[in-house]
């Protein structure tokens, strides 16, 4: 288990921008693929985004193609979620995950064994 704690989550008016990151507490962090998934009021949690532990791949929603961009810093133990152009379909709460090994473009909600706490990122129209 990793203790991740995101911050970084608020309101923004459609078309604006966010930046969430995600610090994680562990010696091996490069070790763990990370992602951020998001859970709107009544739906299931859904994934976002997924980076590998080198941060060399990365995969997105179709949702979130060009808008979005995940990327870490080993050396600081963080993964970001840069969210530009937001819309008001983007209000969630956001979390971030981590799993050790590899990572592959099906991981859904079920395959990462560590979360966050969640940050509420509300987009008015």
């Amino acid at each position: 288990q990793v203790h991740l704690a995101e911050s970084g989550g608020g309101l923004v008016q459609a078309g604006g921008s966010l930046r969430l990151s995600c610090a994680a507490s562990t010696s091996t962090f490069s070790s763990y693929a990370m992602g951020w998934f998001r859970q709107a009021p009544g739906r299931d949690r859904e994934s976002v985004a997924k980076i590998s532990g080198n941060g060399g791949v990365t995969f997105y929603e179709d949702s979130v193609k060009g808008r979005f961009t995940i990327s870490r810093d080993n050396a600081k133990d963080t993964v970001y979620l840069q969210m530009n152009n937001l819309q008001p379909e983007d209000t969630a709460v956001y979390y971030c995950a981590a799993r050790p090994g590899g990572l592959s473009p099906w991981l859904g909600v079920a395959d990462f064994g560590s979360w966050g706490q969640g940050t509420q990122v509300t987009v008015s129209s």
